[in-house]
């Protein structure tokens, strides 16, 4: 239906505030890791250099008239290949201990 809200794509504000909050993520990350206090914290912001990167791919689908909806699969998109990435390192990584243990 073409009167819908989502048609019309986002405003340039809502744009920006997507880009900038991903930026922003990122830089958080940086400063959890290069922290030199606690140790949690450069955990946390291992994890979220990872997110990041992965969520940086969305920065040029932020402009003014995209739909939010194509914003939202391709986050999909970035987190289902985070959990497959995760997936396959826990599980190569339990093949190598099963290996390990064999006499």
């Amino acid at each position: 239906m073409a009167g819908r809200p989502d048609d019309r794509g986002m405003t340039p504000r809502q744009a920006r505030t997507i880009e900038w909050g991903i930026i922003a993520l990122c830089l958080l990350s940086l400063i959890f890791i290069f922290q030199p206090f606690a140790m949690p914290l450069f955990s946390i912001g291992a994890g979220l250099v990872v997110l990041g990167g992965l969520l940086f791919n969305l920065v040029p689908l932020c402009r003014p008239g995209v739909p939010l909806r194509g914003v939202a699969r391709a986050a999909a998109i970035v987190f289902t290949i985070l959990v497959v990435a995760i997936g396959l390192a826990i599980g190569s990584a339990e093949l190598y201990a099963i290996y390990l243990r064999k006499p």
